[in-house]
């Protein structure tokens, strides 16, 4: 179970009466990414490959009085996106918010990249994305003439990692997607962002935080000198899914402690 998130501050944008869907909540990043919503303000429509695994979570979001609605979505078959796009439609007849959170990453050297690996990781990541936000776009957010699409990424969207060609390829691509899909909406009042964290600790890369020699070196290539915390991500969240984004679309926020920034220490540093 995600630790719960920060209780909302007196500045933390009120998203009361908006409804967001959010893929991939069972775990990690997208519990998170729901509770903080949910803290804000906003009624759930909460997705996993099975709707067991939600049952934790809309348990704790029924528990800030917010409204949860369980749905099973696999975003790598089109038929489960739209399924689940018009059962959210059919339930709360609105849709304000759309966080495309559901991933997947398999680390290998490029040599050893099978064919079914790239077409995993590409048709979650990327592929699973653009067609969740196609139908979220067409069959609520247009018609309404308004949403935030806040696309999933990472510092991959920008940096590239040995042992990450697959992921880092789907979340350039994510990067790319972004600025088009702000193009295409712009007039009809939605934005489309990404919200790309650095290095934290998630379910899917727990194993490399065990290795104490990595996390040493991660952080001391990190201006802010450690990984990121949950935490961290809250703020960037409620910014771009909030009416103070209004003018903000196309963009790629990266939330990585500025590792992403390119500087290579002059001096060294001393003990």
């Amino acid at each position: 179970m995600s630790s719960p998130a920060s209780p909302p501050s007196p500045s933390t944008p009120s998203l009361a009466g908006q409804v967001a869907f959010v893929s991939g909540t069972s775990r990690g990043l997208g519990d998170r990414f729901a509770m903080t919503l949910a803290q804000a303000g906003a009624d759930l429509v909460l997705t996993s490959r099975t709707l067991k695994s939600l049952d934790d979570i809309v348990k704790r979001v029924e528990d800030l009085g917010r409204r949860a609605l369980p749905l099973e979505l696999d975003v790598r078959s089109y038929e489960s996106i739209v399924a689940s796009v018009q059962e959210a439609k059919a339930h709360y007849s609105k849709l304000d918010i759309l966080v495309c959170n559901a991933g997947c990453n398999v680390r290998k050297p490029s040599v050893d990249v099978t064919w079914d690996d790239w077409n995993l990781i590409l048709d979650t990541n990327l592929r699973g994305s653009f067609f969740l936000a196609q139908q979220a776009a067409k069959e609520l957010m247009i018609p309404a003439q308004y949403g935030r699409i806040i696309l999933i990424g990472s510092v991959t969207c920008v940096a590239g990692y040995a042992g990450l060609a697959p992921y880092g390829a789907s979340r350039g691509g994510v990067k790319q997607l972004a600025m088009s899909l702000a193009d295409d909406w712009g007039k009809d009042g939605i934005t489309v962002n990404v919200l790309a964290p650095g290095w934290f600790k998630t379910a899917q890369n727990a194993v490399m935080y065990q290795d104490a020699d990595w996390v040493d070196y991660l952080t001391d290539r990190i201006p802010v000198k450690r990984p990121g915390s949950m935490d961290d991500l809250e703020s960037p969240l409620l910014f771009l899914a909030s009416e103070g984004s209004r003018y903000v679309t196309g963009q790629t926020l990266l939330v990585d402690g500025g590792i992403s920034g390119g500087a290579t220490r002059a001096l060294p540093r001393k003990k």
